[in-house]
């Protein structure tokens, strides 16, 4: 059976197992925002191994956290199985659009442009007094299957549960898209496009594709936050600064397996409340100084750490092909 595939069973299985019986509550509301923000971070992953980074993917993130609050403030809908996959198809139907334009550029244009788009939302929310403007609006309670709870502990819980879930159904799926023929493509469009074109696969497509299932990934990430933090503004779900807290997360995590976002995320979450903590004025030093550091000396992100000290990872192997390499 898929090394990887174990790995992650086992991983998300053990995060569950500590947050029901182990984990205080602070802990485990500290990993259910790290793993949301995972979930961009793994759509993320799949266009850096493309060549491709964004810098606007709070656009979809925004999108998603906002499909969840309006569909409980204005239609009354809490059902998580509803609002959940809304936020991610929202963000999708988005991303498929946008992605005619965006599939044409890339480098820093791509970025950028990603960038403007999210910056538009912005906008368009700080002057809707509708959606509460600056301030946004509270998420409504969440329900289960009809089922709602006001105990803030089972609702933790809950929320918990469903991240380990999602997170583990996520990263599968991604591990599964990479090793296909499609996701074969993506470190074939980042060395030569031309050789792809000659071997009749159309990259704009290829590319179009990556595009709107990152989008996806971080319209359900923005989902899963919105619930989690129980409200939602401009400036913690579209503002440009999500957007640099994924792309520092897709570094921090390196793009060497779909494990690294989740490991990623939650240090990310980590070192920045302790930060803060230490020194509350100055903590971004901190936090920028450990971005250097990992430029610096672990150019593959902390998953080449975990390669090294597990065996698992060849010097020559670029990093797009350690997860290869480890199975």
């Amino acid at each position: 059976m898929d090394r990887t595939v174990i790995g992650l069973t086992v991983g998300f299985a053990l995060v569950a197992l500590l947050g029901v019986f182990v984990l205080p509550d602070w802990l485990m509301s500290q990993i259910l925002i790290a793993f949301s923000r995972a979930l961009a971070v793994l759509g993320l992953l799949v266009l850096w191994r493309t060549g491709l980074i964004s810098f606007g993917h709070a656009l979809y993130f925004g999108l998603g956290a906002y499909t969840v609050a309006m569909l409980g403030k204005d239609l009354g809908i809490t059902e998580v199985l509803i609002t959940l996959p809304a936020a991610g198809l929202v963000a999708a139907l988005v991303g498929f659009a946008l992605g005619f334009i965006i599939r044409k550029y890339r480098e820093i244009f791509f970025a950028m442009l990603n960038l403007a788009f999210s910056m538009v939302l912005f906008g368009i929310l700080v002057k809707t007094e509708a959606l509460g403007s600056t301030d946004g609006f509270s998420v409504e309670q969440p329900t289960l299957f009809g089922i709602g709870t006001d105990d803030s502990t089972t609702k933790l819980t809950a929320l918990f549960l469903g991240i380990c879930v999602i997170g583990w159904l996520a990263a599968i799926f991604v591990h599964r898209y990479l090793r296909s023929i499609l996701g074969n493509l993506t470190t074939a469009v980042r060395d030569n496009e031309i050789r792809v074109e000659y071997l009749g696969y159309s990259v704009a497509e290829a590319i179009h594709g990556k595009y709107v299932m990152s989008a996806a990934l971080a319209g359900l990430a923005g989902g899963f936050m919105a619930l989690a933090l129980g409200q939602v503004d401009p400036e913690s779900m579209v503002n440009w600064t999500v957007s640099g807290e994924l792309v520092f997360v897709t570094v921090l995590a390196g793009p060497g397996s779909v494990a690294a976002p989740f490991i990623g995320s939650l240090v990310f979450e980590l070192l920045r409340t302790y930060a803060f903590e230490l020194v509350p004025y100055a903590w971004q030093l901190i936090v920028g100084g450990t971005l250097l550091a990992v430029i610096f000396f672990l150019p593959g992100g902390l998953w080449s750490v975990i390669s090294k000290l597990g065996g698992r990872s060849r010097p020559s192997d670029p990093p797009a092909n350690r997860e290869e390499a480890g199975r």
